[in-house]
């Protein structure tokens, strides 16, 4: 597609790989929205980046269905949505907290779900659209202490696989990102939920991705012309060192 002519809503957009993707985009000549929980962070984020922000909790379908609705009608259209909302539950088997397994479910699986149906309802109609929904590498493989994470993402590269037999017809690409480690906010928090706390130093830090690489991937996936897409891109270091 012609970057300027997207109209894309990017969800969990006021930091890490959103953020970046939003900066990317608009840099580029996208019409832009960021949505996610934090309104002040969200403020602030878009102020700096030059776009408009909805606040949202992707978890609550009223709350999804107006978010879709404020976007396009904010952008006079919708073409593109970035399903990146989501956070990491890193637990040993034996520790795991059924609620915390339960709500990490709802953002990264059902939040998801519920903004990929809203944003499908519009791309139907207009016989056209992109989702991209930003997985991991632990879509592919399992790792020790992270089976509630692994989850959310094995699952939501079967519902990728699916939307995307459904909604080819409609020329609707549905694309999935797998970045490995990347150097964000996210990365805290699933430091601060691990059983070993491992922490980077600044050297370590160097070597690993950052919400840029992930944005430049995001935004390639478009930019191919519109008869082709690639279904899937995982993105690794190319010398991580630990």
């Amino acid at each position: 597609m012609n970057i300027k002519e997207a109209k894309v809503l990017i969800t969990g957009g006021n930091s890490g790989i959103g953020r970046a993707t939003a900066k990317l985009l608009k840099e580029k000549g996208a019409q832009v929205i960021i949505s996610g929980r934090n309104e002040t962070t969200l403020s602030q984020t878009a102020q700096e980046l030059g776009v408009d922000y909805i606040k949202a909790d992707v978890t609550e379908e009223n709350q999804v269905i107006d978010m879709v609705e404020q976007a396009k009608n904010k952008m006079s259209g919708l073409n593109v949505l970035v399903n990146n909302a989501g956070y990491g539950y890193i637990a040993k088997l034996v520790d795991i907290e059924a609620d915390k397994f339960t709500d990490q479910f709802k953002t990264n699986i059902l939040g998801a779900a519920l903004c990929a149906k809203e944003s499908a309802k519009h791309f139907v109609a207009q016989e056209y659209g992109n989702i991209i929904n930003i997985g991991s590498t632990s879509s592919l493989k399992g790792s020790p202490t992270a089976s509630p994470y692994v989850a959310t993402k094995f699952a939501l590269r079967g519902m990728t696989e699916s939307w995307r037999n459904e909604l080819r017809p409609h020329n609707i690409r549905v694309m999935q990102v797998n970045p490995s480690e990347v150097m964000t906010s996210f990365a805290d928090n699933r430091v601060a939920n691990s059983s070993n706390g491992k922490q980077y130093t600044p050297a370590e830090q160097q070597t690993k991705l950052r919400g840029e690489e992930i944005a430049h991937t995001i935004t390639s996936l478009l930019e191919m012309d519109d008869r082709g897409f690639i279904t899937e891109a995982t993105v690794f270091a190319t010398n991580p060192k630990v």
